[in-house]
């Protein structure tokens, strides 16, 4: 689905660096297929124009520490505007709450949570509880191991692109 106004080539130094990190003006290029400054020019280029929100190292944690991974849904009460807000502002105070994802159909919202321990992801849901957000109802599940854990397809996603448009 194209909608971004990018090209062949902005689309393999997209792929690049969510790959790779950040790269060396050469190494980039020689991935990219392109001579460095113009392939330094079009990355400034998609940092400026908001293509690229940063650059993260992905860590071990099973290497730093013991952890527990529990999956939550969570339904609300009620489906107003503020109820939504309200519990949005909570997750978003919670460090153990990685990932929150508003979903349609049967369940609001779908959270991953790590916490160091069982123990404490049940402080977690206590305090959800007490912190009066309007849930219904919230189902877990704990997570055994990760099948699978992957950044999406740019190229895919973006689908042909012609090779002489550019940014």
């Amino acid at each position: 689905m194209k909608k971004s106004g990018l090209d062949a080539t902005d689309i393999r130094i997209l792929s690049a660096v969510q790959r790779y990190g950040q790269l060396s003006k050469s190494r980039l290029s020689e991935i990219v297929n392109i001579s460095a400054t113009p392939c330094w020019a079009r990355l400034d280029r998609l940092k400026a124009r908001g293509f690229i929100l940063g650059f993260h190292a992905e860590i071990a944690l099973n290497r730093v520490c013991d952890f527990s991974q529990v999956m939550v849904t969570v339904s609300l009460t009620h489906h107003r505007k503020a109820d939504f807000d309200r519990f949005e502002a909570w997750v978003g105070r919670r460090d153990e709450i990685i990932e929150c994802v508003a979903t349609g159909g049967g369940m609001d919202y779908v959270m991953k949570t790590i916490c160091p321990s069982l123990s404490a992801f049940q402080d977690l849901m206590q305090d959800m509880q007490e912190a009066e957000l309007g849930v219904d109802r919230y189902m877990t599940y704990i997570a055994t191991r990760v099948v699978k854990s992957a950044k999406p397809n740019i190229a895919k996603l973006a689908g042909p692109v012609p090779s002489d448009q550019t940014v």
